[in-house]
């Protein structure tokens, strides 16, 4: 049958659609919740910031008959941003496919090993800049948060809630903790009693991050689950959390695709080269394989720290 010659590549939407459908239902991975993506026409550039002040004037706005309105202007701030690629390969050898068609789709495999490759290694990036106390002032609970009858996350979040709200007029809508602090906050005492009433079936230990949600006064909790190996290559595997367990942050986020929304930050997606789900394959004969690659092309960029609250000390 006619193939193409191995300097060829071709893109896969069929391949994509796969990963689409991975990413739609996979849980693991929540840096593009943090940091909504944001499609740029060039792979670098400037982008506004509008400062606090030119929200939060107050000028004169009294009128006097056949006076003038009051009137004034403001001044943006620039930032810029640079598209870095990122890619990962995953060869697809043609006696594997014969060999292991009668139990799943060699290709389709390679694929979503791909994509989840290059959303690891993002999700990596993300948590690495947000859970970080060079780039947040980090504010130590007083009682860590694995402590069920002592732990008071309520009151933790609530005087981040007004840190926020006094620095940027901003309300905080979204909570981000790791996966054994989704875990222990279902035994929290004072989490508990703030929805018993409302929701009776609820089990202690069993807590739904909907549900916390409700506790906390915000839009969502996102949970981070990933996992990554965190052992050199040629050693024996080791699982670490890529969110950490001594962290947690009540921030704003914002994914209605307009910049200047004020939200703690963006992932800039060029879309000349990234069109998003990006799934190609190109031929290399010498090894009779099939070559699957999964890439992007973005800069995740923190726009506004002070629409961040970064908490410490969350476990024991």
């Amino acid at each position: 049958m006619p193939r193409p010659t191995s300097a060829t590549t071709i893109q896969r939407p069929d391949l994509g659609s796969v990963a689409m459908e991975f990413m739609e239902k996979q849980a693991d991975f929540i840096g593009m919740q943090v940091l909504p993506p944001f499609e740029v026409a060039e792979q670098s550039g400037d982008y506004p910031v509008i400062p606090l002040e030119a929200l939060a004037n107050t000028p004169d706005t009294k009128r006097a008959p056949r006076g003038n309105y009051s009137r004034d202007d403001y001044e943006f701030e620039l930032d810029s941003y640079s598209c870095v690629e990122h890619g990962y390969e995953e060869p697809v050898d043609e006696v594997e496919v014969k060999l292991y068609k009668r139990y799943f789709d060699v290709e389709k495999i390679a694929a979503l090993r791909a994509i989840r490759t290059v959303l690891r290694a993002q999700e990596k990036r993300i948590a690495d800049m947000v859970f970080n106390a060079s780039n947040f002032t980090a504010h130590a609970v007083t009682n860590e948060w694995d402590d069920a009858s002592n732990a008071t996350p309520i009151n933790d979040v609530n005087t981040g809630r007004l840190a926020i709200q006094a620095a940027t007029g901003l309300d905080p809508n979204t909570l981000i903790i790791s996966y054994s602090t989704f875990l222990d906050l279902g035994l929290v005492d004072q989490i508990i009693d703030r929805i018993k009433y409302t929701h009776p079936e609820v089990v202690r230990g069993e807590v739904s991050a909907v549900l916390l949600a409700q506790a906390f006064g915000v839009e969502k909790v996102l949970v981070g689950k990933g996992l990554y190996n965190s052992a050199k290559k040629g050693q024996t595997a080791s699982m670490s959390r890529l969110w950490d367990k001594e962290y947690a942050m009540l921030c704003v986020t914002n994914g209605d695709g307009d910049i200047e929304t004020p939200c703690i930050g963006r992932t800039f997606r060029w879309g000349a080269d990234d069109p998003g789900n990006v799934i190609e394959s190109y031929r290399e004969e010498q090894v009779r394989s099939d070559i699957i690659r999964a890439r992007q092309f973005t800069d995740e960029e923190l726009i506004n720290t002070n629409a961040a609250y970064l908490l410490s000390n969350i476990t024991t």
